[in-house]
């Protein structure tokens, strides 16, 4: 018979809940604001300026400077052909409660057959939002970057034009007149969104949050923080919430990574896998945790979790894709009492 690694897992039988640490975390990292958020910009422009390595013959690019020329006052007759131009798209991300004059950097990406963007200048670009209203205008010397040794150059079809657009267009944002608002958790838990109506609550000293469902939790504006919205959300942005969520095993089959929440349970159960044999045997109740091992033997005793079995898997030298299959089985079984990821 091939060598076969037996490993004894002994669990205690108390069905107890796993005590699961929460994390404290600030209301400003775990939740936003609806309504607050960054709009996405997206215009169509020109970079000239380059050395011979522009679009080589694309038609769009040719129409473009024939029209560009055409209101500087200049008549093309055949139209406009030249390697040192090329058509590209710009994008950026307009910031919340942006106001006219502010900058934002943008990127330009080339949509023809351009070798490079590198020493190009982007021509007066009007970037629009999902409205088709014009809310910025780019332009300036694209930047291609490089790495390390300074001549490589990354992407060099795509570029960025550090603070190349103004801010044309003030969003319609009236956030300090509010009455209510409505603040959204980026992970949503029933238990996180109740706790965060509790402590709102507690802090305005009155029935002030709501929480509608895991992710949502709507915010009546006290009567002495009207008009002063801003400071209301700056005293509440800081609360320190413990955040919980759902049992979870992510496990990367490649490197043989597992990345679990604190204490992860593991039912008595027994599994075969090739020639690694699993069998989970119950042990008294109260049993001490912890875990011993020979050449061929782990086991583990009390209240074991993932966390052990770990453990003592790794002791045992098993390789990445039996890991993964241990995790399968332990969680088609009901035996994980978590929920498993592998990616």
């Amino acid at each position: 018979m091939k060598n076969r690694v037996l490993l004894v897992l002994a669990l205690s039988l108390i069905f107890e809940v796993f005590p699961k640490s929460a994390a404290a975390a600030r209301l400003k990292d775990i939740a936003t604001v609806k309504g607050v958020r960054e709009n996405i910009l997206i215009g169509y422009g020109i970079v000239v300026g380059l050395k011979g390595t522009g679009d080589s013959a694309s038609d769009i690019t040719g129409q473009s400077l024939g029209r560009l020329f055409g209101k500087l006052g200049l008549e093309v007759q055949n139209g406009v052909r030249s390697k040192n131009a090329a058509a590209v798209i710009v994008t950026s991300k307009l910031p919340p409660f942006a106001r006219v004059g502010n900058k934002i950097d943008v990127t330009v990406s080339s949509i023809g057959d351009s070798a490079t963007l590198e020493g190009g200048v982007l021509l007066v670009t009007p970037l629009r939002a999902g409205d088709q209203n014009v809310y910025a205008v780019a332009q300036g010397t694209v930047s291609i970057g490089s790495v390390a040794d300074g001549t490589t150059k990354n992407f060099p079809t795509v570029g960025r034009v550090i603070g190349g657009a103004t801010i044309e267009k003030d969003l319609d944002a009236q956030f300090s007149n509010k009455k209510s608002f409505r603040l959204s958790l980026h992970n949503p838990d029933f238990t996180t969104a109740a706790r965060v109506s509790t402590l709102i609550n507690s802090e305005l000293g009155g029935k002030y949050a709501n929480a509608q469902d895991s992710a949502t939790i709507d915010v009546i504006v006290p009567f002495n923080y009207e008009g002063t919205t801003v400071e209301l959300m700056s005293s509440l942005e800081n609360i320190n919430v413990n955040v919980d969520s759902r049992a979870r095993v992510v496990l990367n089959e490649r490197t043989g990574t597992v990345v679990m929440g604190e204490k992860i349970g593991i039912s008595p159960v027994a599994i075969a896998h090739g020639e690694l044999s699993i069998e989970v045997a119950d042990t008294k109740p109260g049993a001490a945790a912890g875990s011993t091992q020979t050449n061929r033997l782990a086991e583990l005793k009390g209240a074991a979790n993932v966390s052990d079995l770990v453990k003592a898997l790794n002791t045992l030298g098993v390789q990445p894709k039996d890991l993964t299959a241990i995790f399968q089985t332990l969680r088609e079984v009901g035996a994980l009492q978590a929920e498993l990821e592998i990616m």
